[in-house]
């Protein structure tokens, strides 16, 4: 491993339609990540925004699994810094995926800054 590191995002503004809070839906499919051979990466922050009326969370996925929990508020953004929260090793599956109430519709904007080294 070099000791190079280079920034990577998953990131877009997406329409969404809730089906509940009992039920995680993946966001695109341009919002995954596998990590590539001889590479760990690490989440440094996670920005959203809401165009909805109701609460939201994103889900940071590890290999089909939530790993963090990100609210955002009815019409609303939120920032949160993850530096040195975990490692994702060599052929980790990384994607995003959201909960919304049944019925609840609009635009979810993603900024999920990652390093990889």
């Amino acid at each position: 491993m070099s000791d190079a590191s280079t920034p990577r995002f998953l990131q877009g503004r997406f329409p969404f339609e809730g089906v509940g809070f009992d039920a995680l839906s993946v966001i695109d499919d341009s919002l995954s990540l596998t990590v590539p051979a001889g590479s760990t990466i690490q989440a440094v922050y996670f920005r959203g925004g809401n165009s909805s009326d109701e609460l939201i969370t994103v889900a940071l996925m590890h290999d089909g699994k939530p790993v963090r929990y990100f609210s955002i508020g009815a019409r609303a953004g939120t920032h949160v810094a993850l530096r040195l929260v975990e490692d994702f090793r060599e052929g980790a599956e990384l994607g995003l995926a959201i909960t919304a109430p049944e019925g609840a519709s609009g635009t979810v904007i993603i900024d999920l800054g990652l390093v990889e080294f």
